[in-house]
């Protein structure tokens, strides 16, 4: 599988970059609004992989389709856009292994579910809009991971087949994506992995523990 790949595309939050300081320093700010106490720093970051859905349900215990949920949905936004740079970073090793990729003419790209407004800013910011083949936001297109659309998009863009890319991810929807597209899929066992069954069980390809492994993975190192 690794000898037939032409391009890698990469999640964003936690995988590429790890975003979690400033989601959860929103949601605690967020939190101190409204009077409580603020939560462990472990206890949020698990949840930073399922968006604004996720900090806000382990900050206030609110679901969607709850009547609290938007108000503070929108509100937990609000704050984590007014400082969404702040201490947000590629994770160590990234911009190396970009690097190598580069160098190695691989064509590379982004598929996030981070909405347009933030995953724009956030890429220019941290330098990588130059870089990318490819960055299809939550709303590129008109469905969201898990639907394979935004991977097929990004393809694309990137002017290879499906069957030629590797989709790479901390997350099962991310797993379910790459698998409905007809990539190959890895797992990236530094990023955040939500909560439930082990990622084992998420039927990736492989899972890699650092972002060099991608390297061997692909018999580029």
């Amino acid at each position: 599988m690794s000898r037939k790949v032409r391009a890698v595309l990469f999640d964003l939050d936690g995988t590429l970059i790890d975003s979690a300081p400033d989601l959860a320093g929103a949601a605690n700010a967020l939190r101190a609004e409204h009077g409580l106490a603020a939560l462990p720093y472990e206890q949020l970051r698990p949840m930073v992989g399922a968006g604004a859905r996720g900090m806000v349900g382990v900050a206030f215990g609110v679901a969607p389709g709850e009547p609290r949920f938007e108000g503070l949905r929108d509100a937990f936004l609000a704050r984590y856009e007014q400082g969404m740079l702040d201490r947000t970073c590629l994770f160590d090793g990234m911009h190396r292994l970009l690097s190598a990729l580069e160098a190695a003419g691989m064509a590379w790209g982004i598929v996030t579910n981070k909405a347009t407004r933030f995953a724009v800013p956030v890429a220019e910011g941290l330098g990588l809009s130059p870089r990318a083949g490819a960055l299809v936001c939550g709303d590129t297109t008109a469905h969201a991971k898990p639907h394979p659309e935004p991977l097929w998009e990004a393809a694309r863009r990137l002017g290879h087949s499906p069957a030629d890319c590797v989709y790479v991810g901390d997350d099962l929807r991310d797993v379910q994506a790459g698998r409905a597209a007809g990539m190959a899929t890895l797992i990236a066992a530094w990023g955040y992995l939500g909560q439930g069954d082990s990622i084992e069980a998420w039927g990736a390809d492989a899972i890699i523990n650092q972002p060099d492994a991608l390297l061997n993975w692909l018999e580029l190192a």
